[in-house]
């Protein structure tokens, strides 16, 4: 084989391993299952807020809720399911719904971490600076592509306080 010839197959090559880094194609096929427990907290939790989630460029499914327990808030999916992909991540966003992928970026976001699963009960830390008032929909975001899996419109609990599900 010539010297272009190696060249093309080299570049080919490169193309082609860049491509699976930046797309991770595998990860179409491939689910991670969770099963991460409510934390453990001597006080009935209180939930504050909830919705379900509904998928926009993929289907999402599973509950969304926050909620107060022992001095910090936490994020709780349950019943979750959604596909697999790079780079996957948490927000809570500043508006009452997120139906497309401009509004994430329109309105603002606190990312709350990397998806620990795209199947699966999982938790996720707010902070104390998140203002529930503002942040009212939970979304599935893939940073890398700037795209909106689905997302939780999330509305107040009615009542004092709602059973954990665990």
């Amino acid at each position: 084989m010539g010297r272009k010839a190696w060249i093309g197959v080299s570049l080919a090559a490169a193309v082609l391993l860049i491509g699976w880094f930046l797309f991770r194609p595998e990860r179409l096929i491939v689910n991670r299952t969770v099963s991460e427990a409510f934390p453990a907290t001597s006080q009935v939790p209180q939930a504050l807020l909830t919705g379900q989630f509904t998928g926009y460029a993929h289907p999402t499914e599973g509950t969304a809720t926050i909620y107060q327990l022992e001095g910090k808030r936490i994020l709780r999916l349950t019943d979750f399911k959604t596909s697999n992909g790079p780079d996957v991540r948490v927000y809570l966003v500043a508006a009452p719904d997120v139906t497309d992928d401009a509004t994430v970026a329109k309105a603002g976001f606190v990312e709350l971490g990397t998806l620990k699963g795209n199947i699966g009960d999982q938790n996720y830390d707010v902070p104390d600076s998140v203002d529930l008032e503002k942040y009212r929909a939970a979304t599935i975001w893939c940073k890398r592509f700037s795209v909106n899996f689905g997302t939780a419109p999330l509305t107040p609990v009615a009542g004092e306080s709602a059973p954990v599900v665990p």
